[in-house]
């Protein structure tokens, strides 16, 4: 990098930093700090992760429904019956 691209970014850096200073100089100053989009917690992704496989799965059972012809009471007894067997939770 040669002097006079070094002696520009200082300038624009020293701009900036002007700006800046000029900003907090204000009263009632408002800043316009940049945000992402807000943070989720942990038990709301985790939430959402069940709902997407609770809608996955169904989506899937209801697909294997119709491909075998099964009616929903059927499929609804046979669930139980696995519940109670403890196969599926």
């Amino acid at each position: 990098m040669d002097e006079r691209e070094k002696l520009r970014k200082f300038r624009e850096l020293d701009d900036a930093f002007a700006e800046a200073l000029r900003e907090l100089e204000k009263p009632n100053p408002k800043l316009d700090i940049p945000t992402g989009p807000p943070v989720r917690s942990l038990a709301e992704l985790e939430a959402e992760e069940q709902q997407q496989r609770q809608q996955v799965f169904e989506q899937r059972l209801k697909s294997l429904m119709n491909e075998y012809a099964q009616p929903r009471e059927s499929v609804a007894v046979l669930l139980r019956t696995l519940q109670t067997l403890g196969r599926i939770a």
